[in-house]
């Protein structure tokens, strides 16, 4: 690669920045609704395996800036360089995964509990919403930034007044020391029926799938590190300014005292977004939903037995009547309205990584394809998975939101035991030695890989099923 001047690193305590992104998908279906609903069924307890898979994001996060902040590119160029049937890999199974409008349509669903519009009808037009946006905006990821940053801010502080309002500090306890029950598994639990369900559950504790990975192309559009020299992708509408991108990636001079110094100033940088702004807001409001929801199994015991049957959306409902129960029904709609924006806001940031990703192994690895301004590839994978996702939603298999949301995080799982192996190639194999993760970060790294694939081929060998 290339050598050039490695930026200045910018104070490492900050507010926003490319981790919003992850905190906007972090923050999601799984914080919000599949976990408070294993929690309903399985208690407090079953938290020890969120605490095991949000931990273990923070440090996958922390690897996937360390090749994007190094080279500039992402960590999917660097998975061709390895070995490019790698790279074509994840560009399969992200098209596999994603075709599921699943954040979408189980934030619809909380949509029907308020307004009585069928969830299929709304997710249709969050479908078609979400590409207009991308479309008109001059530059997506400062767009998007702004957005999701407001969305995350209103999510935070409404979830924690709301969870203050119907728990009680016994429900605060159980929910903390819960998530320290480690081994505690109820034999409902080891069915084919929740079994997968849980396995999908712990790849949602946190950014699900391939976020990760497109991580690396919003740090890049930020501007961090090596990403300085790297232009941003642009709507469709403003295609016309995008600059050309260069062919491959840069690397600083890792030999200059100088250049090192700053290079630890960026991963002090990048570790606070990790550690405080990621870790730590997941964790948050990850903790006022299941406050929330043991709420709604103390005023109604018997929601347990009904999702333990077929009725899986009640999970909702029950946490919504909890919170009406603290003062009026319009808290139980402002509640259902969180899981709503909730949807919409995990699938900005899902099908906008989806098409960054995309178009970025498309530009830079199809013979061709340099002739298509990388805005127009973008916008044709934007475009291709929003129809598609509609498809699915119309005529599709999945019986309900939650089954779709259920198949998106099984699917994902594979995803995330792939990338982890990914990571500890790239990482190891493509990086200067001086900037190579130390031997504690792979260990880690290498119980990812395992946590996630071992669980899924457990799942698979174990019950023959996929998604019950």
């Amino acid at each position: 690669m290339p050598i050039r001047k490695l930026p200045d690193a910018p104070p490492s305590v900050h507010i926003l920045g490319p981790t919003v992104f992850l905190v906007a998908l972090g923050v999601g279906m799984g914080e919000s609704y599949m976990w408070p609903r294993l929690v309903l069924l399985f208690g407090p307890e079953i938290r020890w395996l969120f605490l095991i898979g949000v931990s273990l994001q923070a440090v996958v996060m922390l690897e996937m800036a360390r090749y994007a902040m190094a080279t500039g590119e992402s960590i999917f160029s660097g998975a061709a360089r390895v070995f490019k049937p790698l790279m074509w890999f994840f560009f399969i199974v992200a098209i596999a995964v994603y075709i599921w409008p699943g954040h979408l349509s189980a934030g619809a669903a909380a949509f029907e509990e308020i307004t009585g519009i069928p969830w299929v009808v709304t997710a249709v037009a969050g479908l078609i919403l979400v590409g207009v946006i991308f479309s008109l905006a001059k530059v997506i990821y400062n767009v998007l930034e702004n957005v999701l940053s407001l969305l995350i801010g209103a999510l935070v502080l409404g979830t924690a007044v709301v969870a203050a309002m119907v728990g009680t500090w016994n429900d605060v306890v159980t929910t903390i020391t819960g998530m320290f029950s480690f081994g505690y598994l109820p034999p409902e639990a080891m069915t084919a029926a929740w079994f997968p369900v849980i396995v999908g559950a712990c790849a949602f504790a946190g950014p699900s799938g391939m976020q990760q990975m497109w991580y690396t192309l919003h740090l890049r559009d930020s501007g961090a590190g090596m990403g300085a020299h790297m232009p941003k992708v642009r709507g469709l509408r403003h295609a016309g300014e995008q600059e050309e991108m260069p062919a491959r990636g840069f690397m600083f001079d890792t030999d200059n005292p100088a250049e090192m110094a700053k290079w630890r100033g960026w991963r002090r940088w990048v570790t606070f977004d990790a550690l405080l702004l990621f870790w730590g807001i997941t964790m948050l409001v990850t903790i006022s939903f299941t406050v929330i929801a043991q709420s709604a199994v103390r005023q109604n015991p018997g929601v347990r037995d009904v999702i333990a049957g077929d009725d899986r959306e009640v999970a909702l409902t029950a946490m919504a009547d909890a919170v009406s129960s603290a003062g009026s029904s319009v808290l139980g709609v402002v509640f259902l309205g969180f899981i709503a924006l909730i949807g919409l806001n995990a699938t900005l940031g899902l099908f906008d990584s989806f098409s960054r990703g995309q178009a970025d192994m498309t530009y830079n690895f199809v013979p061709g394809a340099k002739k298509v301004r990388m805005s127009h590839l973008y916008a044709i994978f934007l475009w291709g998975v929003i129809i598609f996702g509609i498809l699915i939603l119309l005529f599709g298999p999945a019986d309900g939101p939650s089954g779709i949301l259920d198949t998106l995080a099984f699917l994902s799982t594979f995803a995330m035991g792939a990338y982890c192996v990914t990571l500890l190639l790239v990482n190891n194999r493509m990086l200067p030695k001086p900037i190579r993760p130390k031997w504690w970060t792979n260990v880690i790294i290498g119980f990812g890989a395992v946590f996630y694939l071992g669980m899924l081929f457990y799942s698979l060998f174990a019950y023959g099923v996929v998604v019950g």
